[in-house]
């Protein structure tokens, strides 16, 4: 009997450890907690909104704090002062950030294609006739820049030859268009949707016309990967598992744009589902060959940029982590 008693005491002594461990790990698992930053109210920023509204974050043991802080340029300031950890990011801001000494990486590739029509007043027919007009972009150094920079020089336009106006937001665009403000600008879906049919004129189509070019990506900074790198690896994986969701599952990603976006038509919440899922990365590198266009783009006046390689801005880890688990496979 007494044997039987010393046994049974023992089971319960590992019992009660083994709960407690169990415990312990769970509490640990709950406890990683991030804040996030979506920059842009564009179809292309679902994966962030679709990870925490359909509760793929918390799966992953993240407590996530969402926030919105447009342009990459405030971002970039912002996770430099330690106040967010990752956020969505124009990527040839955050090459130009990293030439000026700043401690920032791309860590996934959201899409590598420019995602924005360049629409303008139905008077211009080309983007050569733009010369001496006002562009509308959210903010000096954001996607929307980039994109108009690399639309007004493929028409033959150099800077001095037009002028740039920061409207803050995309919809700010469409509303100055439409109200004789400005000329023409970049407008990323919903919003080049709508001006479609108000009758702006596309200029260019730069995510069916442009080239392979890294666009939209998720930027941190190398200090916090270092120091939170587990918590890291689950934001992209979390990503990359609220992407093919919304890839593959329309009434999850119908439901997400019409929330963010603020969307209530129905054609328009079509088209701008079509659009946004069909340039964002089911495997979200970042392209080597587009960071080598914007390196050459900088390099033209910046030696640093003619001396860099594309590994220099970036950490790919983390997905290639889940690529060769075979993570990606079997969302397939």
């Amino acid at each position: 009997m007494m044997g039987r008693s010393r046994a049974m005491n023992l089971f319960v002594f590992l019992a009660a450890v083994l709960f407690a461990l169990v415990a312990a790990s769970t509490a640990a698992w709950a406890q990683m907690k991030v804040r996030l930053n979506w920059s842009a109210t564009a179809g292309t920023q679902s994966g962030f909104w679709v990870a925490q509204e359909e509760g793929i974050f918390k799966k992953n043991g993240l407590e996530v704090e969402l926030i919105h802080i447009p342009s990459s340029s405030r971002a970039i300031q912002t996770m430099l002062a330690g106040e967010i950890a990752i956020s969505y990011g124009d990527a040839r801001n955050t090459v130009q950030a990293v030439l000026t000494g700043a401690n920032v990486t791309l860590i996934a590739g959201v899409s590598n294609r420019l995602v924005f029509s360049f629409m303008a007043r139905p008077e211009f027919k080309k983007v050569s006739d733009l010369k001496g007009k006002k562009i509308g972009i959210t903010r000096i150094g954001s996607s929307t820049h980039t994109a108009a920079l690399f639309a007004l020089n493929q028409g033959g336009l150099k800077p001095g030859d037009y002028q740039i106006l920061p409207l803050m937001e995309v919809p700010n665009i469409l509303a100055a268009l439409t109200a004789g403000q400005v000329d023409a600008g970049p407008l990323s879906p919903p919003t080049n949707v709508r001006a479609r049919r108000a009758g702006l004129s596309e200029l260019v189509n730069l995510g069916r016309d442009g080239p392979e070019y890294a666009s939209i990506t998720l930027v941190s900074t190398r200090s916090y990967i270092r120091n939170n790198e587990e918590i890291v690896r689950r934001v992209v994986r979390s990503y990359a598992e609220a992407i093919h969701l919304f890839k593959t599952n329309k009434s999850v990603a119908f439901r997400t744009i019409q929330k963010n976006a603020r969307i209530k038509d129905p054609e328009t919440l079509e088209a701008t589902y079509a659009e946004s899922s069909d340039y964002l990365e089911s495997v979200p590198y970042v392209s080597r060959k587009g960071l080598e266009i914007i390196l050459a783009e900088l390099g033209e006046q910046d030696p640093k940029a003619r001396q860099a390689k594309p590994e220099d801005f970036l950490d790919m880890r983390f997905v290639a982590e889940l690529d060769k688990g075979g993570f990606f496979k079997k969302l397939q």
